[in-house]
């Protein structure tokens, strides 16, 4: 009985791990070594790789595959001066194998030598007869130059040598995307579709297109079109329940994402949009129902949980709200956006010490809206915490300088500290920047704003403008 090549290759294998267990020495051919290595290769099992690799050349020491492998192998390692040796060996044997030149030129990648990758692959290109895997090399070198017209053109003569080529179609449209070409990338897809009627994935593009263009009829027909396509096609279903959303189709939208449901594993995405849609159409019960279902699937998503605290903030019940953002940040202690939503909530719930230690994690996270820095400046002082909600200020001025809303505050702050000198500079630069906040102060410091000296300079103020 013949052995088929997968049959050959598992022999192959077993024999060369006995021998290595056995510490016997077994003959193998140059396509049997090839073959093993590959498979370490592509599995990430480097060291037996670099075993095969070894043992092979011992066998067979003017294999040029075999000595290739063994470059891909230092390349890997980042041995990049020891495989550009060898390969200038090889290159002198075997001026005309293209892999030579791959390797050169991901070498060359690897430093950061772009330009001199690209001219490697393109003598690669004049020894090849796969020209497609050069041209998609090419691009990604492109890519890395951040030259998304020349990655553009060579996805397309990629796709152009291969047809069903769909990682190149992909590349192309993120070059479209990048350079801000959605008509181009409508032409072109529409180009390719002459040629590929029943392409679901060039239907799905063409539809993404248009539906970042608002053109939500025209999406809605192609991705109609990638479905029938392929009627199992998840991505169409999901863009096509996004599109009947924003069209206010909400049961449709329900039905397209359900579809995915059946389809393949639940995703959090698809309950997530399902519960909004029902929260749309006032189902709240409903709605409920799939952002826990979201966040049960994927507690690491953060729009699941922001949807249901937003769902109860939306209903005025904070205490739930309360609850189920404390249950995120639970889970993720560093997401910005959970914090803001602790801060706000616990503010109205007039828990001011939790909102002041949630807008503080919020800026120490990296948000620096001037709101930020305002609510807890605020709530410090209803705390008479005066000290630290000047030292907050101080921040928010090095990213507000000159803003009414931060020096009225200050004002008003260094009054309450007995320190007037600096308070009646603070008031005059407000005034000067802005005289409609001095409400300011009326609201946050009444018994200043009633100081017939700053309501002279506040009034002054007000009749110049």
């Amino acid at each position: 009985m013949q052995l088929s090549h997968n049959d050959e290759n598992n022999f192959s294998l077993t024999r060369f791990e006995s021998m290595l267990k056995t510490n016997d020495v077994l003959f193998f051919d140059s396509n049997e070594f090839e073959n093993i290595i590959n498979y370490y290769l592509e599995n990430g099992k480097i060291a037996l790789a670099k075993k095969a690799v070894k043992l092979g050349l011992a066998q067979h020491p003017s294999s040029t595959n075999l000595k290739l492998f063994q470059v891909e192998i230092l390349v890997f390692e980042d041995k990049l001066d020891l495989a550009d040796g060898l390969l200038s060996e090889l290159q002198d044997l075997e001026a005309s194998n293209e892999e030579i030149y791959i390797q050169k030129a991901q070498i060359f990648s690897k430093r950061d030598d772009h330009y001199r990758a690209i001219k490697m692959l393109e003598l690669a290109l004049e020894n090849t007869l796969d020209e497609a895997e050069i041209y998609s090399l090419i691009g990604m070198e492109y890519l890395f130059l951040e030259d998304f017209e020349n990655a553009k053109y060579s996805f397309m003569k990629c796709l152009e040598t291969d047809e069903e080529d769909y990682s190149a179609l992909y590349n192309i449209m993120y070059c479209f995307d990048f350079l801000d070409q959605k008509e181009q990338a409508i032409d072109y897809l529409n180009m390719y579709l002459d040629k590929n009627p029943y392409c679901e994935v060039a239907w799905h593009q063409v539809g993404k297109q248009y539906f970042d263009l608002k053109e939500y009829k025209k999406a809605l027909s192609a991705f109609d079109f990638a479905i029938i396509s392929d009627d199992t096609f998840i991505g169409a279903y999901l863009e096509k329940g996004k599109v009947l959303e924003k069209l206010g189709r909400y049961n449709e939208a329900i039905e397209n994402y359900r579809i995915t449901l059946e389809l393949d594993d639940p995703t959090s995405f698809a309950y997530l949009r399902i519960g909004k849609c029902f929260e749309k159409l006032g189902a709240n019960d409903l709605a409920l129902k799939h952002y826990r279902e979201c966040v049960h699937e994927d507690p690491l998503l953060d729009k699941g949980w922001i949807a249901i605290t937003d769902f109860y903030i939306r209903k005025l019940n904070f205490q739930k709200a309360l609850y189920y953002i404390n249950r995120a940040i639970g889970i993720d202690e560093e997401n910005v956006l959970y914090w803001k939503r602790y801060a706000k909530i616990n503010n109205r719930l007039k828990f001011y010490e939790e909102a002041e230690q949630g807008y503080k994690k919020t800026l120490d996270l990296g948000n620096y809206e001037l709101e930020t820095w305002i609510r807890r400046c605020d709530i410090l002082i209803g705390l008479g915490e005066f000290e630290t909600a000047i030292k907050n200020l101080k921040q928010a001025r090095e990213f507000y300088p000159e803003t009414a809303e931060v020096e009225f505050r200050f004002s008003g702050l260094y009054f309450s500290l007995n320190q007037p000198e600096k308070a009646y500079f603070h008031l005059n630069n407000a005034l000067k920047i802005d005289a409609e906040y001095y409400i300011i102060i009326e609201e946050l410091f009444p018994d200043i704003f009633d100081r017939k000296s700053v309501r002279q300079i506040i009034n002054s103020y007000i009749n110049r403008s």
